[in-house]
């Protein structure tokens, strides 16, 4: 690459980085003062692609084209503001985690909601007008508008700056960022704060979708990319910072504008096409630097943060009555196939479905493992769970392994995996963690991607059905349903063993337990590593059971998957994971075959359920149980 070609890709890099700018300071403001992990934050982006499209086709023109910019903003604020108000309000006491399932369930009714809007082709808008053309640089045309949107990043951060730094509400929000409780200790009504802020991270989101639909179609998966980068751009610049979110959006545009630069390079004993590496180069621009800085480029340490959701319940052992009933499920479960092959009742997908339900158990309790007791929220488990699937699919096709070694092995790949990955991310914690969990499963999903001769790339891997007798769907279900009752068993011993202990006490008081001899870090990466292994058998299961499997098994819509389903069911509670697994299966099942709209009912029986028990199904019927043995 000559020096000429270098620079303009730097150019190019500056203007795709005030749109990750944009969006990032938006989720970053959210998050300091709220501390919601704001998953609909993505689909505000989207919204104001949309709705700045509408805008300016519908109108036209310059008024049409720069007002509908600003007007997107402002109605894309006000939406921020209604989900604060009316939802998110009502469930600041619930876990903050649990938090997240509600701002997920809004992304299935945001998308679904654009689905019937606009319907679903990619939606191109109408150049800016006054910047329409393009200015000869180094050599080559950059279009005149991408100069425009270099210069609106910095005037976005200097704006902000003042704000935070010159007014009232930008004190009030530095300080909630730092202790909220103070804050309403000394007077300040929180809730117009909190709603306040929130307008104003949504405001920021819908005005960079709304800058981007001169560059970029409007489409429906814009939601989750924009997320994503908006995630990886917030952690790298640090939590809190507004100028290293610019100076972390500005690095992760320009490493892929490069990437697109550079192209093929061919070294002579091996040739690397370095345009793919824009599907994960965030990530590994995110992994890096959280292994250097834990905290982020600008970033400080976190202090303890007091949380206002109410204290969370010790682990306890099963009672006699739940052991009754696990082992009534457990002998109904076993007698499913002759049900299934009932005149009047069954039907051969009752297995399927069962078999789905199963692997989804297990998938979930594993995460619930160092999630729950654990307390390390990750992001990125859908790694595990394909580790073990490609490893399995692979070593049947590649190597000619018999199904049972194949199915062994799985959880042995995930394992590796575990422990490699484990062994970095147990060094952070909180949202730190969680978000280098993330980046490596993304690491993990673009090899897989990419590397087509040995994976199948998008293709994936096909033809790997079990061999007789497990081809017979009653006998693999049985199969899968000893497995699964092995899996929950053996985290649940591992959880009221000395080991469980430890691992509570290193997530409850880290200090306390280094004092009394506890070695927290190892505890937590053997507690990673075992989660890994778990998550692996569901993986080499669900390989077997598909008969193929593709890179979607690693991407990000199933670890959002798995967070759903421990809370949905109640992360506090150990049948938390086991509950919310089936009811999330079951109903992604169901919802999916009764309308095209599925993702919208999805998310609203969701949202039903978030404010019904906001401490989960488990949960909250738990606490009824005690409350309810209390008065008797």
């Amino acid at each position: 690459m000559t020096l000429n070609a270098f620079l303009f890709q730097v150019l190019n890099g500056l203007s795709a980085a005030s749109g990750l700018f944009l969006i990032a300071a938006g989720l970053s403001l959210i998050f300091g003062v709220t501390r919601i992990v704001n998953l609909a934050h993505g689909s505000l982006y989207m919204l104001g692609t949309y709705i700045a499209y509408s805008f300016a086709t519908k109108i036209g023109g310059v008024t049409g084209f720069w007002g509908g910019i600003i007007a997107t903003a402002l109605i894309v604020g006000l939406i921020g503001a209604l989900i604060e108000i009316v939802l998110l309000r009502r469930i600041y006491r619930a876990p903050e985690l649990f938090q997240l399932l509600a701002t997920f369930a809004l992304v299935l009714v945001i998308n679904d909601a654009a689905l019937w809007l606009w319907g679903p082709a990619d939606l191109l808008g109408p150049r800016a007008p006054g910047f329409r053309g393009a200015i000869e640089i180094l050599g080559r045309r950059l279009p005149s508008y991408d100069l425009f949107l270099i210069v609106i990043g910095p005037l976005v951060l200097l704006a902000l700056h003042l704000t935070l730094a010159r007014t009232r509400f930008g004190r009030l929000i530095r300080a909630a960022t730092q202790d909220r409780e103070m804050v309403g200790a000394l007077g300040v009504n929180q809730a117009v704060l909190f709603t306040s802020v929130f307008a104003l991270g949504a405001l920021l989101a819908g005005l960079g979708g709304a800058l981007q639909i001169a560059r970029e179609p409007a489409n429906l998966a814009t939601d989750l990319i924009a997320l994503g980068d908006a995630f990886v751009v917030v952690v790298v610049g640090g939590m809190g910072s507004i100028p290293g979110a610019y100076l972390a959006a500005v690095i992760i545009a320009e490493v892929k504008a490069l990437c697109v630069g550079i192209g093929v390079v061919d070294f002579g004993f091996i040739t690397i096409n370095f345009s793919k590496f824009t599907l994960v180069a965030e990530f590994l621009v995110m992994a890096i630097v959280l292994i250097a800085r834990p905290y982020g480029l600008l970033g400080k340490a976190q202090g303890a943060v007091r949380s206002i959701a109410e204290p969370e319940e010790p682990l306890r052992p099963a009672t006699p009555m739940l052991k009754l009933l696990g082992a009534t499920v457990l002998v109904l479960l076993v007698c499913l196939p002759l049900l299934a092959q009932s005149t009047y009742f069954g039907s051969p997908y009752l297995l399927v479905l069962g078999i789905d339900v199963l692997i989804a158990i297990i998938f979930a309790a594993s995460l619930h493992f160092i999630m729950g007791p654990g307390g390390m929220h990750s992001f990125g488990h859908a790694a595990y769970f394909g580790l073990g699937a490609y490893g399995a699919a692979l070593l049947v096709k590649w190597l000619g392994l018999p199904f049972g070694a194949a199915l062994v092995a799985a959880p042995l790949l995930a394992l590796c995996g575990a422990l490699l990955f484990g062994w970095f991310a147990v060094r952070l914690s909180g949202v730190y963690l969680a978000m280098l969990t993330l980046a490596f499963a993304q690491i993990v999903w673009a090899a897989v991607f990419q590397w087509e001769g040995f994976t199948g790339g998008s293709n994936g891997v096909i033809g790997v059905w079990p061999p007789p007798p497990f081809d017979k769907t009653w006998v693999y279900f049985l199969l899968t349903l000893a497995l699964a009752a092995i899996a929950v068993l053996a985290l649940r011993r591992f959880l009221f063993a000395p080991f469980g202990y430890a691992m509570r006490a290193g997530r409850d008081s880290p200090l306390r337990a280094e004092a009394i001899g506890i070695d927290v870090k190892r505890v937590h990466w053997l507690g990673f590593a075992i989660a890994g292994l778990v998550c692996g058998i569901a993986g080499g299961l669900f390989a077997f059971a598909k008969g193929s499997i593709s890179p979607e098994t690693i991407h990000i819509n199933r670890s959002i998957d798995g967070l759903v389903m421990v809370l949905l069911g109640g992360v506090q509670t150990l049948t938390g994971p086991i509950v919310g697994a089936s009811v999330f299966a079951v109903l992604q099942d169901t919802v999916m075959r009764q309308t095209e709209y599925w993702r919208a009912l999805m998310g609203a029986i969701i949202l039903v359920l978030v404010l019904a028990f906001p401490q989960g199904i488990v949960g909250a019927f738990a606490a009824l149980w005690r409350k309810v043995g209390g008065r008797t």
